[in-house]
């Protein structure tokens, strides 16, 4: 018998593995693809199983972690081995050994079937971990020397000689500001905008970089140009942020840290010994543009070997904050290359270039020129009559104290040196046209402009079709809205604010869950909620903040979204680390509340925010938002725990309900308020009718909405609130119908004018109120999967562990499809009309969960695999119980809605 090398054998462990790495998938670490740079001691690690059989399910799982991939084979080099668990889980936290800083863990799951049989192990997935602690950071913080006001952004550079060989190095940077971070002449990675914006004075955060490929044998160099973003705000508006508390130039902190083949370690770190100069990009600012001077380029200042003498040395910097932790979440990235769709010559020194579609991004210029041309890139959202871009509708909030920061306009000064290129590095805008000046006649073609749409890289989890084009557009321009409101935090809109209103983005929480994971991003930005709140509770209305928004634009309407987004989030990934870390933030808020509001009612708050016409009373919207975020801190302690003070709250929720009634409830009418939609649409969704009113309520509604001619009369608060209440209650025909609406106002209507992203005013010739990119009317995209598709998270079974299947098949559309892909895998719902009365229903439930199905009493469902009816209560409809799989049905009723 022949005996393998020790090699040979390890390779064919690893090849058998891999032979069998076929029953699982989808492995993530704190829900990323083999992330860099964790600091999280104990990490969450999910999966989901490949079973395609009829009512797959999960009986037991053993999750085994190694410090190799030699010893995750073989079993040693062993961390954590969790043993079979008779258990249905597919999210674990990580329960071995210590976990120690810059170390790479190799991860594998073996699951077993309901029937206890071995599904085989999973390919290996890898996590490595970052600093861990601030204590493990070696570099220093440096600068340049210059003071804020000081316009061209800076250069650092470091040589260092490397004489062995090597197996791994990572860059960890950390900055206040914004950073490219270049080595021996190449730039690393394409994250855009890193690190994210956050509270400078309290976290910054670092990113790790893989640099193992791009370094050699011999002299290598390190490049860094640091970009001012939030940290140094120099341009001016009405937020205050040029005077933030943390303002300061743009200062940075690394560690290059190698690791030889030999097994010894090096540091190439910020110290004294660095150079630094200032670079081509002579104004930067990510509220306005950036202007670039072609003509002051030093090529190779970021290879070895280039001459520095002239040069300064760099100075020492505290840090901005005590807190230094990992940007753990998808980046910023260039995610679409959108070329332009038109170009119009004005004369021969100005062109207006057309993309086709509102984007949020930069532009890339290339062309030919003399040198010391200058070019002016203005960008904007629509045109004047004379062809010229227009950005009276954006450019509202500018404050400028001169003409050398135009608004959205990037400058840039020609080398003369054949063909160049241009886009802005540190800046983004809001943007659909492009028109572009030069000081001298330039020629320019159709080719020669190029958008790069930018957003935080989120996967697509979500999808929409149905056989109404304009409801389609609407899906599609809501996703395109959200998107480009969303860098690394959620914003309003992508030009003249950028701002993270909290309003904006709890109005949206489910629909971005729906169609994108974006976990990461709403964690983050939780953290920036800790970071701002004051310790009363009060939090402001946009976060991040220099300091405004404490004092206008807050209240329960706006900040619930330190309630509203962990349980959102825990609704959907059924995971409760949200929460815990939220838990006490969200106490303090509720409680700050409960002492200004001693009689159950709060009027702190914006109100109903741009209605069509109705404005319903500020205290009646702000106290339904008071009962939502006492209602869901209840939840959350008994969830937790903390069986005491989910009582506590849950009587302050009666509280609440029993003085909005009593004050704003006409039992009679079974009208709130003056009856208009907003108030009962509002009452109906955070359910604060009483039972035996509910039905009424709801017929009042419906006679509202028709009333009005089936159009919106709602502002951003009733958005969220009058579909879901139409549909949930009885009329999902209506819903359909003002959803489905084309003429004004309306959704569609703003589709069938060539939208291709959400406006912030119904009224396309608004005077003010009308960034053509906003997510604060986007419920509607949410609404679609929930009602037409019907796929919503079971609160019993979060996580769709469980799926809610609920939809509605409204009379006036003849098909619709919505899948999500959420943490078990693909849920479908698609139904098709073949006959009157009857249609054929596809459903695929993911291995792992079940779902019950709600249909009207009057439903008959035929087909193979027809699901077992549920004993479970409910007023005139039926619930069945679906197990994992894909099924085919006929449905018929005899009549499908109350119309």
């Amino acid at each position: 018998m022949k005996i393998l090398p020790k090699a040979a054998l390890t390779l064919f462990l690893l090849l058998l593995t891999f032979s069998l790495a076929f029953s699982q998938k989808s492995l993530k670490t704190e829900y990323l693809v083999d992330p860099l740079g964790l600091d999280t001691s104990h990490p969450r690690l999910t999966w989901q199983m490949d079973d395609a059989s009829q009512g797959a399910a999960q009986s037991a799982y053993r999750v085994r972690v190694a410090t190799d991939q030699e010893g995750l084979v073989v079993g040693r080099a062993m961390v954590w081995d969790s043993g079979k668990i008779m258990n249905d889980r597919q999210l674990v936290t990580y329960a071995g050994e210590e976990l120690t800083p810059f170390t790479t863990y190799f991860w594998t799951v073996e699951v077993w079937d309901k029937a206890g049989n071995s599904l085989g192990t999973s390919a290996m997935a890898t996590f490595e971990m970052g600093m861990m602690d601030e204590a493990n950071w070696q570099g220093a913080w440096i600068g340049d020397g210059q003071g804020e006001e000081v316009k061209p952004a800076p250069y650092f550079r470091k040589e260092f000689t490397s004489t062995k060989s090597i197996k791994k190095a990572r860059a960890y940077i950390a900055v206040g500001g914004l950073f490219e971070l270049h080595v021996n002449g190449k730039r690393i990675g394409n994250h855009q905008l890193d690190p994210a914006y956050t509270r400078f004075d309290r976290r910054v955060l670092y990113v790790t970089h893989d640099v193992t490929e791009v370094l050699r044998n011999g002299k290598n160099a390190i490049g860094v140009l640091l970009g001012n973003g939030w940290y140094n705000h120099q341009s001016t508006a009405v937020w205050d942020f040029h005077n933030a508390p943390w303002r300061n130039r743009p200062t940075f902190c690394m560690d290059l840290k190698i690791t030889y083949e030999d097994g010894t370690e090096e540091t190439i770190r910020t110290e004294k010994g660095w150079k630094t100069a200032l670079s081509p990009v002579i104004f930067n600012s990510i509220y306005t543009a950036e202007h670039y001077d072609a003509r002051m380029e030093q090529p190779g200042w970021d290879k070895p070997g280039f001459d520095d003498r002239e040069w300064k040395d760099v100075i020492y910097r505290s840090a901005p904050a005590k807190e230094i932790s990992a940007q753990v979440m998808p980046p910023i990235r260039y995610n679409k290359t959108i070329p332009a769709k038109t170009v119009e010559k004005i004369n021969d020194s100005t062109y207006v270039f057309d993309l086709g579609r509102n984007i949020s991004g930069v532009s890339k210029i290339t062309l030919k020129g003399e040198e010391g041309t200058r070019l002016r890139l203005k960008h904007g959202e629509r045109l004047y009559e004379n062809g010229r871009v227009d950005m009276s509708n954006i450019d509202v909030h500018y404050r400028p104290t001169d003409d050398s920061d135009p608004f959205q306009t990037d400058i840039y000064i020609l080398k003369g040196a054949g063909e160049e290129s241009f886009n802005a590095r540190f800046n983004y805008k809001g943007f659909q046209y492009v028109e572009v000046t030069a000081d001298r006649p330039i020629d320019l073609t159709k080719e020669s402009l190029t958008g790069y749409f930018m957003h935080s890289d989120v996967e697509a989890v979500g999808k929409v079709s149905s056989a109404n084009e304009t409801l389609d557009g609407i899906w599609w321009a809501t996703n395109n809205a959200y998107l480009s409101n969303l860098f690394g935090y959620p914003t309003d809109c992508p030009q003249r604010e950028k701002n993270g209103w909290t309003g904006d983005a709890h109005i949206a929480i489910e629909t971005g869950l729906y169609s994108f994971d974006g976990i990461k991003v709403y964690e983050k930005w939780l953290d920036d909620h800790r970071d701002e709140q004051q310790p009363n509770g009060v939090l402001p209305s946009i976060i991040p903040t220099s300091g405004w928004g404490y004092e206008w634009g807050n209240g329960p309407d706006w900040t619930s979204t330190i309630c509203l987004i962990p349980w959102n989030v825990y609704l959907f990934y059924g995971d409760t680390r949200i929460l815990k870390e939220n838990y006490d933030a969200m106490k303090r808020y509720v409680d700050h509340i409960t002492e200004i509001s001693p009689d159950g009612l709060t009027s702190w708050g914006l109100g109903d925010w741009v209605p069509v016409k109705s404005k319903s009373p500020v205290e009646y919207t702000s106290s339904a938002y008071y009962l939502t975020d006492a209602r869901i801190l209840a939840k959350t302690a008994r969830l937790l725990g903390y069986e005491k003070e989910a009582e506590k709250y849950a009587l302050l929720s009666q509280k609440i309900r029993k003085a909005i009634n009593d004050n704003y409830l006409n039992r009679e009418t079974a009208l709130y308020g003056k009856g208009v939609q907003t108030e009962l649409s509002v009452a109906l969704q955070w359910d604060i009718v009483p039972d035996e009113l509910r039905d009424q309520v709801a017929a009042n509604l419906a006679k509202r909405v028709e009333k009005d001619g089936f159009h919106l009369d709602v502002g951003l608060l009733g958005t969220k609130a009058i579909l879901n209440a139409l549909s949930e209650n009885g009329y999902p025909d209506i819903a359909y119908k003002v959803a489905a609406q084309e003429t004004y106002p309306s959704w569609g209507w703003w589709i069938v004018n060539g939208a291709t992203t959400l406006y912030e005013n119904w009224k396309i010739d608004s005077k003010n109120d009308i960034s053509m990119n906003h997510i604060m009317f986007g419920e509607v995209g949410a609404w679609m999967y929930k009602a037409l598709g019907g796929i919503k998270p079971d609160p019993a079974n979060p996580g769709f562990k469980n799926v809610l299947l609920a939809p509605h098949f409204v009379g006036d559309l003849e098909h619709f499809e919505a899948s999500h892909q959420g943490p078990y895998g693909e849920i479908v719902s698609s139904w098709k009309r073949t006959e009157k009365g009857a249609l054929n229903y596809m459903v695929s439930i993911p291995a792992n969960s079940t779902a019950t199905l709600i249909l009207p009493a009057n439903t008959e469902i035929t087909g193979k695999d027809v699901p077992a009816r549920q004993d479970v209560p409910l007023d005139g409809k039926v619930a069945y119980r679906v197990d994992a799989g894909e099924y085919n049905w006929k449905i018929t009723q005899d009549k499908v809605n109350k119309q």
